[in-house]
């Protein structure tokens, strides 16, 4: 019998042995941390002269930085469309253009910096800046890493931080949870910004570049850090007229048309700019016709009026392209230096931009064009004003956003709600209006937004089908109505008289601009309290209807 216990003693032991050393096993397993190292490289994913980009602490996995030579450089397209706009790439010229609030400065791939290290790359038809190039115009801060591999941070966010401290040594995690691997280990009394705060465990970027997670057990007190920013951002100043505007549309498709100035100002009343349509765009190089008269300005000047040239690229611009035109920056600068030579020769004092119907792809170019002109503007006292349709999907890409900040005056012009080879309808309800003046609103300050009400209706006629449409002045269309005995009748939700009129070749209708009208378009002008109002154009309008649309009562 004893021989048979001896046996048995043993297998028990031996059972107890390997069920403690499983328990240890678990135990271990469970609740010691794991000490291994995590292979960042392989972490992060990225090796060569990529970097691990962090932009206000979040992973940008989908955008590439490259790092050559200790410097990180952000794709331009990328920069545009969170940092800063401004950076404009000449795709035809090889330029990289940015323009100050009076000046414009240029660079190429030749283009060094401080430290020797180019301002750009352009490689495999792609753009990247600098980020002291950006820093030197933007509001941000950066921090690079390239120990073990690259990391970079960029932040354009300066609320306060939370800021923790180790209590002991503390390692920082991939994810939270002691057996996931170490990616760095902070000295005791060492800092880290705290991102995430958990239950056990928070989210925090440390001082050596790695975002991890981190024990309660290791953190000692937290506490706020302000972020304090030094940049000092250019100022875009403004012209202004120093008065509510009236101004008025001069169409002078001749150099004749000049004569009819003294007639036709003359049955004006609060006017105070006239904006004669002298400056017609020729070709894709930048040559205009002009009609300018020094005369003219001078009659204009001694009646207390303001001279604002319009610049267009419709009433000689059969052979304008806008997307070549403006796409180029030696024509944009030749452009420039002619219209500043136009006013300075003929005393203007502004430049009135009307560039219509350009596609989407000319917009950004037709912007930075704005930007160049506003500098030289700017620098030679000349107001720069800038029409726009009311905003749509489509014209989008016009910025006015941008036309505020470096525009001295933005104008909408609100009309054309319905236009000849379209539906009939109203020129220009009183909903599309209020429309367009709030659409504007929420890009452009009010003290710069101008509207613009029409002085002339459509008589719309449907003949078997097809709908043609002429336009009519005030006078004209009044006339129309009384000689054709045309019932109207108010349209509430419009703001405007309808009527129609049946003839042996179809129907007739019209939606009425008259005094009525214009003057609910006058109360939004002043409710809005926007900076004034123009009015297309001059000779369709009527003496009395200068009692309503004016600014200086």
């Amino acid at each position: 019998m004893k021989r048979t216990a001896i046996p048995v003693l043993v297998v028990i032991l031996l059972l107890l042995l390997i069920a403690g050393g499983v328990a240890a096993a678990r135990y271990i397993d469970r609740y010691i941390p794991t000490k291994e190292r995590a292979d960042v490289e392989e972490v992060l994913g990225i090796s060569g002269e990529e970097a691990a980009f962090y932009y206000n602490d979040e992973r940008l996995s989908g955008v590439r930085v490259i790092v050559r030579d200790g410097q990180a450089y952000l794709p331009l397209a990328w920069v545009n469309e969170n940092l800063n706009e401004k950076f404009y790439w000449d795709d035809e010229e090889k330029l990289l253009v940015y323009t100050l609030p009076d000046t414009v400065v240029y660079a190429d791939k030749r283009t060094m910096g401080s430290s020797g290290a180019p301002l750009m790359l352009a490689e495999d038809g792609e753009i990247w800046l600098s980020v002291s190039l950006v820093a030197s115009y933007t509001d941000i801060r950066s921090e690079l890493f390239t120990d073990p591999v690259k990391r970079f941070y960029l932040y354009d966010s300066w609320e306060a931080r939370t800021v923790g401290t180790a209590a002991k040594e503390a390692p920082v995690r991939v994810r939270g949870g002691i057996k996931s691997p170490i990616l760095t280990t902070v000295a005791e009394g060492g800092e880290f910004t705290v991102l995430e705060a958990g239950e056990e465990w928070s989210r925090v970027r440390t001082a050596d570049g790695y975002i991890g997670w981190i024990q309660h057990k290791h953190m000692g007190g937290t506490f706020s850090r302000e972020q304090v920013s030094t940049f000092k951002a250019p100022e875009y100043t403004s012209i202004s007229l120093g008065e509510p505007v009236c101004l008025v549309w001069h169409q002078t498709l001749r150099e004749e048309d000049n004569a009819d100035f003294d007639r036709l100002i003359a049955g004006t009343k609060g006017v105070n700019v006239i904006a004669p349509t002298w400056l017609m765009l020729t070709d894709n190089d930048g040559n205009f016709e002009s009609f300018a008269s020094r005369e003219y300005v001078e009659k204009a000047h001694e009646l207390g009026l303001q001279v604002w040239a319009v610049l267009d690229n419709f009433n000689k611009g059969e052979n304008v392209n806008s997307e070549i035109l403006f796409s180029r920056t030696s024509v944009r600068q030749a452009l420039t230096d002619r219209l500043m030579e136009e006013a300075e020769q003929y005393g203007l004092d502004g430049i009135n931009l009307d560039i219509e119907s350009i596609s989407q792809a000319a917009q950004p170019h037709y912007v930075q064009f704005i930007r160049e002109l506003s500098a030289a503007c700017r620098r030679n006292g000349l107001i720069l004003s800038v029409d726009n349709y009311v905003p749509s999907d489509y014209t989008r890409g016009y910025n006015r956003a941008e036309q505020g900040r470096v525009a001295d005056y933005v104008i909408i012009m609100g009309y054309d709600e319905h236009y000849a080879g379209g539906e009939p309808g109203s020129v220009a309800s009183l909903p599309f209006v209020k429309g367009g003046i709030e659409d504007t609103l929420a890009d452009v300050p009010k003290e710069k937004v101008i509207n613009a009400v029409p002085f002339y209706t459509r008589r719309w006629e449907e003949t078997a089908g097809t709908v043609t449409s002429s336009s009519m002045g005030l006078e004209a269309a009044r006339r129309w109505v009384e000689e054709n005995n045309v019932n109207l009748y108010w349209q509430d939700e419009l703001g405007q008289y309808y009527g129609e009129l049946d003839t042996e070749n179809g129907v007739q209708t019209v939606w009425m601009e008259d005094e009525r009208s214009l003057e609910l378009k006058m109360e939004l002008i002043r409710e809005y309290d926007l900076a004034g109002v123009a009015c297309w154009k001059l000779g369709l309008d009527t003496e009395d209807i200068w009692d309503i649309v004016r600014m200086d009562e």
